[in-house]
């Protein structure tokens, strides 16, 4: 049985994906009060950026955008979800009683899901696996939240609460797992993320020299040193600006742009915005080479996107850039799918760029051949399965 939101605010949606859910499946949703709604009166593009995670730089904010953000951070903890956590604990409660079931899962964020795990745990004493695709009080935006002393140690107080009190707690890094191990004795178990054998498509490489990002490219996450190196391979190569094409598709931060034309690059860049996941697989399998960019922070250093698996099983080579110490940088390697480099890497990621450029013009970039049958999501989910029965 899956409990749902009937009426959620969320700025980027995809509906096809509802056909993928399998028949048989019980899906129960209630009504979710949010204050996205009331924010709108006020500013809906500012809502729009903040519930979508696009936040802008402090000197860049308006001030009505740091008072949103002060209202968010400071009086909806853990998020602005919170609002559900009660009526779904009386809810559930009550209707456990007469559908019974073996084990409660909650998965966050947002980790308001998880307080609802917490009192089910009250309110049952059924077996109940937290799983978070996210770390929580060390994700990189708890620090733009502009938290409160207060805050902070709220937050802190219910990470610890969940973490302590779950029977099980399963993540999707092994960074994640080290932290909370420190904080908890709870059993943790790392799964990662993955892709869906079924979904790949088959389609023909892009003829352009084709560095295609999929998935939104916000303001922190702005690869200076990418168009940088971009820049400079343009000035010393003399056909790479007619060949270069920069595709990225999703949502794209204004910052991101304004470098990129910055450096000239901007007759290369493509622009095609939202798609659906059909066209977005069809994408990754076209590119010539797929780019994978993270905050060059320690925060993000547990952060592995979920299209990195995508990208594996496209079998395009991945040009990965983030901190010194990521975890995506063992599974490149490990998976033989691409180069993972830190932001202080400028020669080397230049030399790499070259080197494929150069494979482009004579014989092709060919796709990678690494194993990686273990992130396929059949494999995963028998994992999650066998986990599930030892609770």
């Amino acid at each position: 049985m899956v409990y749902a939101p009937e009426n959620p605010h969320y700025p980027l949606q995809d509906s096809s994906l509802e056909n993928e859910i399998p028949k048989g499946i019980e899906i129960i949703k209630k009504p979710i009060l949010e204050p996205y709604g009331l924010a709108k009166l006020f500013s809906k593009e500012s809502t729009r950026q903040i519930s979508s995670g696009i936040i802008k730089s402090n000197t860049k904010q308006s001030f009505l955008q740091k008072l949103m953000l002060f209202v968010r951070g400071n009086l909806f903890v853990p998020d602005a979800r919170k609002w559900w956590v009660k009526p779904s604990v009386n809810y559930l409660s009550s209707y456990l009683k007469k559908n019974p079931v073996d084990i409660i899962i909650t998965t966050g964020p947002p980790h308001s899901l998880h307080l609802i795990g917490l009192g089910l745990k009250k309110q049952t004493n059924l077996p109940w696996l937290a799983d978070f695709r996210d770390p929580w009080t060390t994700i990189g935006y708890q620090k733009k939240l502009k938290l409160t002393n207060w805050a902070i140690k709220k937050h802190a107080n219910l990470e610890f609460e969940v973490l302590t009190k779950a029977d099980h707690i399963l993540v999707t890094s092994p960074t994640t797992q080290s932290d909370f191990e420190k904080t908890t004795s709870t059993p943790i178990r790392c799964i990662t993320n993955g892709f869906d054998d079924e979904d790949m498509p088959k389609t023909r490489l892009d003829t352009a020299f084709t560095l295609a990002h999929i998935g939104s490219l916000l303001e922190d996450r702005n690869p200076k040193i990418l168009w940088d190196v971009l820049q400079e391979l343009v000035t010393e190569l003399p056909e790479f600006s007619k060949d270069l094409k920069i595709e990225l598709t999703g949502r794209v931060g204004a910052s991101v742009i304004d470098s990129i034309k910055e450096r000239d690059l901007g007759d290369n860049l493509s622009l095609p915005g939202y798609i659906g996941h059909s066209e977005a697989l069809q994408k990754q399998h076209s590119a010539q080479l797929l780019l994978l960019i993270e905050i060059d922070s320690q925060e993000t250093e547990a952060i592995i996107p979920g299209k990195l698996f995508e990208y594996l099983a496209a079998r395009r080579p991945i040009l990965a850039i983030g901190p010194k110490h990521s975890d995506i940088d063992s599974i490149l390697e490990k998976s033989e799918g691409g180069v993972y480099f830190n932001y202080q890497q400028k020669q080397e990621l230049k030399k790499l760029i070259k080197t494929k450029y150069e494979r482009f013009k004579s014989i092709g970039i060919p796709s990678t051949i690494g194993n990686v049958d273990e992130y396929s999501r059949k494999n995963l989910t028998k994992d999650l399965a066998q986990l599930i029965y030892s609770i």
